[in-house]
């Protein structure tokens, strides 16, 4: 009975060893340690102390083994029997052992009852779970700004639980994700190690598609001298699923730092556009001249003159009243961007200098209604002036709006000739 019992608390210790010896986020060394650790204080509970004991194990095999080493003295000498061991019980063990040698015994696991065997399983898995955290938050910490590719696992209303190849847990937050990201479990996913948080000794680590680090590190994998440094990226703006602003600069003047990153016919960026879900970039080439890097910047749009107030960080925008819808862009994207690319206020005025320029009356839409503006250019009034030269009789009669519509309309327009 002694012999199972022996075996079968044996085997239990050597189970809960085998359990871990697989674990990626663990080293070997650490994992050596922690189980001499568990053991010595097993033994240093029942003998009082562990100095005398060597512990064996063996990694491979997933088992582990104790012996207590004793000094063999006279039999009436026997002073600590956990450090000595009198001459007769020696010769038992081996008959041609003598005083003064030592005796190496190994030792029964059922010799520490269940209990012990028990409390020294639960010190174990106790311990390795701890330092595997700790190996995941370490492993994490120095990969904060490194893209990494993940399976989606799970999908709530705040965040997205994604696993990593180890099989460890990643936060990908919603306010994180791009407004038309839809994730479902299965789904591969590519994010930027934003940060890395330690909480109640659980390692947290989230993940970000929506920060500039995100659009840089993609910048990095598809353009070879961005990855090089050879094309500086000085600084990015992003309405992550609507439009983003990267400020590029080369020291090398053989290399078109803009043309190198937009790559022969869009090929290299066409791969971060379809991974940020179409999101517009425009790339623009970074000069210290601000009047030009505030030109550059609200590209498309075509710009007249800057005035600049340096001291308020504020720049007078002069442009062609064509220009002016897109130096503001769709909801007002392209001028915010240009604004914190540049770190300057923009003010955007129609440029109507000249007493016979028109403006579409598109340009206006902003302040009149797309469908009022739809009805004047059905009855070919597509410019200001064109609606102007009419009497207001005559564009009620013509349209199907109302006299009071016509007449603020009228007041919108003059106002731009004013």
């Amino acid at each position: 009975m002694k012999k199972t019992q022996t075996h079968d608390e044996h085997a239990e210790l050597v189970d809960a060893f085998s359990e871990f010896k697989e674990l990626k986020n663990i080293d070997r060394a650490s994992m050596m340690s922690i189980l001499e650790d568990v053991f010595k204080n097993m033994i240093k509970k029942k003998f009082g102390s562990a100095d005398n004991f060597d512990i064996v194990i063996n990694t491979d095999k997933g088992d582990l083994e104790a012996f207590r080493n004793r000094l063999i003295v006279e039999d009436e000498a026997v002073e600590d029997s956990s450090l000595q061991i009198g001459y007769s019980e020696a010769i038992q063990i081996e008959p041609d052992f003598e005083i003064g040698e030592e005796v190496s015994e190994k030792i029964r696991f059922s010799d520490f009852g269940r209990r012990a065997v028990l409390a020294a399983r639960q010190n174990l898995t106790a311990r390795v779970q701890e330092l595997e955290k700790e190996g995941i938050f370490r492993k994490y910490k120095d990969r904060v700004g490194e893209i990494i590719t993940g399976e989606v696992y799970q999908t709530w209303k705040k965040e997205t639980l994604v696993m990593d190849d180890d099989g460890n847990e990643l936060i990908l937050p919603k306010v994180e994700q791009i407004p038309s990201d839809f994730f479902k479990k299965g789904d591969s996913v590519r994010a930027v190690v934003l940060r890395v948080e330690m909480i109640n000794g659980t390692p947290k680590i989230i993940l970000s598609r929506t920060s500039p680090l995100f659009l840089e590190k993609l910048f990095e994998l598809e353009v070879p001298e961005v990855f090089d440094g050879l094309i500086t990226i000085k600084k990015i703006v992003r309405e992550p699923g609507e439009r983003a602003k990267v400020a590029v600069e080369s020291y090398d003047d053989r290399i078109d730092p803009v043309g190198a990153c937009v790559g022969m016919k869009g090929s290299r960026i066409h791969g971060i556009v379809r991974e940020l879900r179409n999101e517009n970039i425009d790339v623009i080439n970074f000069t210290s001249n601000i009047p030009l890097f505030i030109s550059r910047s609200l590209a498309p749009a075509k710009i007249t003159t800057i005035k600049l107030d340096d001291e308020k960080k504020r720049a007078s925008v002069f442009l062609k009243p064509d220009q002016v819808s897109l130096a503001i862009g769709k909801g007002g994207n392209n001028i915010k961007l240009a604004g914190r690319l540049t770190g300057y206020e923009i003010d955007v005025y129609r440029d109507t200098d000249d007493d016979t320029e028109d403006v579409d009356l598109d340009e206006f839409s902003d302040e009149i209604e797309p469908w009022i503006i739809d009805e004047l250019k059905a009855i070919g009034c597509d410019t200001a002036k064109s609606v102007l030269e009419l009497p207001v009789e005559d564009l009620v009669k013509r349209t199907d709006l109302e006299e009071e519509t016509i007449k603020e309309v009228i007041r919108i327009l003059r106002a731009e000739f004013e």
